[in-house]
Order: structure tokens, then sequence, then C-alpha cells
């Protein structure tokens, strides 16, 4: 085994594999300082733990650290690129945050649907969040934000425009 089969990389930092083998990586990430890493259900339903795992959104409460030796994990706050700073904006001109619990997860599983480039309407967005459960917003605002980066010259769904007039905008 080589020295990179035994480290992952953690949102760009390389971070040796050491401890226990049978640690998941979202108690793996959480120990190393990446606590926008949630865990709720720890069965894989609710997506609280959801990171991108050499790209692709990953329950971290299923995966062990081991079997992602030599891979890349990136979680909410290694999401710093110009598509994760535009859906930033959304979440927040969308009010698609509340309470925040699930908004990593939410937020890597949008990221992850909007990187793949696929055609995006309302049906296929909620389709594509089955996996993360949401006990606050009522989805409808993640779903227009995540619509308004996909179509960005779409005019706004009737009636699904969410303007609060003392909203302020939440920065990570």
């Amino acid at each position: 085994m080589n020295e990179q089969d035994k480290q992952i990389i953690l949102n760009g930092s390389p971070v040796p594999l050491n401890g226990e083998h049978r640690i998941t990586l979202a108690d793996f990430v959480r120990e190393r300082g990446a606590t926008s890493v949630h865990l709720g259900c720890e069965h894989g339903v609710c997506g609280a733990c959801n990171v991108l795992v050499d790209g692709s959104c990953t329950r971290a409460c299923l995966a062990l650290a081991h079997g992602c030796a030599g891979s890349s994990v990136t979680t909410l706050d290694g999401l710093q690129d110009e598509l994760a700073q535009r859906l930033r904006k959304a979440f927040n001109a969308h009010h698609a945050l509340q309470c925040g619990f699930c908004t990593p997860g939410m937020f890597v599983s949008a990221y992850d649907m909007l990187a793949c480039g696929e055609p995006l309407d309302e049906a296929r967005v909620r389709e594509r969040l089955a996996g993360n459960i949401c006990r606050c917003t009522g989805y409808q605002g993640i779903v227009d934000a995540i619509l308004s980066v996909a179509n960005p010259h779409a005019p706004a769904a009737a009636g699904h425009a969410h303007h609060h007039p003392h909203s302020e905008e939440v920065h990570s």
C-alpha cells in the first residue's frame, strides 16, 4: 500500500488515515474539524451527512473512512468554487435554510446535481432531493434556489417567489 492509499484528501488537504479501521467517514471527517457533516439518522436515510467522494455524492454515515483511502472528500466547507458561491446566494435569496441542520447535506446534494449538468426542472430536483430530509422548510425554497442556479434566465415560477422583508443574507 503506497502513501496515497493511507490518506484521504479532505477539502484539498491530505489527512492520514490512522486509527480504527471501522470508523465511518462521517466520524472521521468530524474528528478532523469538518463539523459541517451532520449526523442525523446514521442509517443513510436523512442526507445530513452528505459529502462528495471523488465528486460523487456519498452518505458519510454509511461509508467507512478506510474504504475511501486515496480519495478526495469534499464537505460543505470545501465547496468554494463559483458554482458553490452562486448556490449559496440562491439559498439565501430563496430562504432555503431555516434551522440549518439539513443545510450542509442538502447543499452538497444540490451542488452535486448542478455539477452534473443535467437538465433540471422542479420534478427532477424533487426526485434528486428525495434522499434528504428537511423538517423546517417544506422544500419549496430549496427547490427554487436550485432551479434559479440551474436556469438563471428563467422567470421565477408564479407563487414560488419567497420574499421576506426582514431577511438578511447569511454568509458561510
